[in-house]
């Protein structure tokens, strides 16, 4: 920004699947002036801004970077691109909202992290997901106890295509999820280890279908299932807790979220006889279930909204380049697992800041 132009100026650069949506949402919101589409294809973006925008098509990023009107750039080209596109904006002195994932790598979204703390740039993730409404009502459920003690996370995200030329599916569709259980995560729990499987069943040269198992320090377990293959399209997403057990539905627009009173409990074997131990050790609670009434608000509006206030009030944005490195560790232990035959692989613990010495003892992997 500038005293000239109060706003944020905005530059999205790429105008292909999900540059489109950034270019709706980025004119639609306050304190955000959108300047460009940049892309290679420059037809491509004329037709996304229409023939009577003020908005340019250019198709040099450069022209972009080299512009004092813009503050900020919104970067949606392919994975591969990112971290070149983004390290340029940011030694340009532009904030960065990226899609995901951050990187190709973890140490090139370090290296993001770290340029942009250094030049007191705002580095921001666009995990869409973590700005809707249930996913928010879904953190505060759990932040505030009323779930209780978090035993286990499973998510389903399945879907016929698009099959990506460029990353498997894990890498296209599991940052979705993970983000989701980074964001609504207690501070006391977090992953230590991930197991990958995948199969390409239709000769892609890539996983097609994969499922991954995240160990959590509190001693349960998230699952994610991801496929490019399915006919029917399900996202749907199953967290249990000691109290509640929540379930969102994010394709059933009339009841997203199911909060149940229902769930399984097992008395302690040390208060009870060694007669009594087999037959009263497990009981069913069947209670009720709430249906929390849940705002239809576009999530990619909330995003570019964070953007702005981050920018503005020199803050860090929820989902900051240190969010997206977490999920970068996530998928490059996965990766690593998928090819080794889906043997549990540590995760790099971010917490302490020095994230060279900080992967687990062979131990835990058992």
């Amino acid at each position: 920004m500038s005293p000239e132009h109060p706003s944020v100026g905005l530059a999205v650069i790429g105008a292909g699947y999900w540059g489109p949506n950034l270019v709706r949402n980025a004119q639609a919101t306050p304190g955000m002036r959108l300047e460009y589409l940049c892309d290679i294809d420059v037809a491509r973006a004329r037709r996304v801004i229409g023939d009577y925008s003020t908005v340019r098509a250019v198709g040099s990023v450069e022209e972009v970077l080299a512009d004092p009107a813009v503050s900020a750039v919104a970067i949606a080209t392919p994975p591969a691109s990112h971290y070149s596109v983004a390290m340029a904006a940011l030694e340009a002195g532009k904030h960065v909202l990226i899609e995901k994932p951050l990187a190709p790598t973890f140490e090139e979204g370090q290296e993001l992290v770290e340029v942009a703390d250094r030049r007191d740039l705002v580095l921001m993730l666009d995990h869409t997901y973590c700005y809707t409404q249930a996913v928010q009502y879904i953190r505060d459920l759990i932040r505030s106890g009323e779930l209780g003690d978090l035993q286990y996370l499973d998510s389903v995200r399945i879907n016929l295509g698009l099959v990506q030329r460029d990353v498997d599916v894990l890498w296209d569709l599991a940052p979705h999820d993970l983000s989701i259980f980074q964001s609504i995560m207690p501070a006391d729990v977090w992953p230590i280890a991930v197991a990958a499987h995948g199969s390409d069943p239709v000769g892609a040269g890539r996983a097609c279908v994969a499922h991954l198992t995240v160990k959590l320090s509190n001693g349960s377990m998230a699952h994610v299932h991801v496929n490019w293959l399915s006919p029917t399209k399900i996202r749907r997403v199953v967290i249990g807790g000691s109290a509640r057990t929540v379930v969102w539905d994010d394709l059933d627009p009339t009841q997203r979220l199911s909060v149940y009173d229902r769930g399984v409990e097992c008395a302690d074997p040390d208060e009870l006889g060694a007669d009594a131990r087999a037959a009263t050790i497990v009981s069913y609670r069947t209670g009720d279930m709430v249906a929390p009434a849940i705002q239809d608000k576009e999530a990619l509006r909330a995003v570019m909204t964070e953007l702005v206030d981050s920018i503005t009030h020199h803050r860090q944005p929820m989902t900051d380049g240190r969010s997206g490195l977490e999920v970068l560790a996530l998928l490059e232990a996965a990766s690593t697992s998928l090819a080794e035959g889906g043997a549990f692989k540590p995760i790099r613990d971010l917490r302490t800041g020095n994230v060279e010495t900080t992967l687990l003892r062979d131990e835990v992997l058992a």
